[in-house]
């Protein structure tokens, strides 16, 4: 029976712990090929900035024991896929894996994700793939929780999922799998399939500054409240059943609604100018 191939990437940069845990991990499933951003790409989504050179450098890893060569790519996650794709790997993988993020990737928050933005590009090219982060305190990740954080289980979910996917094959309308661990989670957790929140859980707030000419970004606070907490939910898994999270999500981002009453109601509506 042939290896599968893995190509694993993520948005937290070539050095982040968590990528080279799922590395380790993910070398008990099949022939990792680790190929990620040269630096810090959290927040980018599923974007192609132009000012990237595309440069690839390379470096010696020992994964799985054996010392191997991985990649470091000056772009945006979504980009270290495709030149993964095109010009680092011999043949397609059979699985694209993305983490293991230091912070949760939940509700529709996540166009927001470097995490889930490249797994989002390796679906779009056909490819089964796999998003996987790991809850923090602070749910923003950041350099004293990366140090801090033990991802070891995380890990595990990881190589389960992995091998999971790639016995199943493709299913119906999954472009790709987003899997969330919950602080303090083990082994044993258990998972359940989950969708995403509809509720605003990373929620923007007022930059401080006295000037406009001031350099600020824009600040986000984590908002979880149990009672508005949808059952079901990956927020709820998370927070409320400390459960891991598996989100099946598709590329088609069609509204799910009556198309029929949704034609007659526009069609109805006079311009209020």
């Amino acid at each position: 029976m042939s290896v599968p191939t893995i190509l694993l990437t993520n948005d937290d940069g070539i050095e982040a712990r968590g990528l080279w845990a799922a590395a380790e991990t993910l070398s008990d499933v099949g022939e990792v090929t680790v190929a990620a951003p040269n630096r810090q790409w959290s927040g980018a989504g599923r974007s192609f900035p132009r000012d990237t050179s595309g440069r690839i450098d390379t470096l010696e890893k020992t994964i799985g024991g054996k010392v191997r060569r991985a990649y470091a790519i000056d772009g945006s996650p979504a980009q270290v896929v495709l030149f993964a794709l095109f010009e680092i790997l011999p043949s397609p993988p059979a699985l694209v894996v993305s983490g293991i993020n230091l912070g949760e990737n939940v509700g529709f928050g996540i166009t927001m994700s470097g995490t889930v933005g490249a797994a989002f590009e390796a679906a779009a090219a056909g490819l089964p793939a796999l998003a996987v982060s790991q809850a923090t305190r602070s749910g923003l990740g950041g350099a004293n929780e990366e140090s801090e954080t033990d991802f070891s289980v995380t890990a595990h979910f990881a190589r389960l999922f992995a091998r999971k996917i790639i016995a199943a094959g493709p299913q119906e309308d999954v472009a790709v799998w987003k899997v969330d661990v919950p602080i303090g989670a083990t082994a044993g957790t258990p998972w359940s399939l989950t969708r995403l929140s509809r509720l605003r859980y990373y929620e923007p707030m007022r930059p401080d500054r006295k000037a406009f000419s001031e350099v600020v970004q824009i600040p986000y606070r984590i908002r979880f409240d149990r009672r508005e907490s949808e059952a079901g939910s990956d927020v709820h898994a998370l927070h409320a059943d400390r459960i891991v999270s598996v989100t099946p999500l598709s590329l088609d981002l069609t509204a799910r609604t009556d198309f029929s009453a949704l034609d007659t109601a526009l069609r109805g509506a006079h311009d209020a100018a």
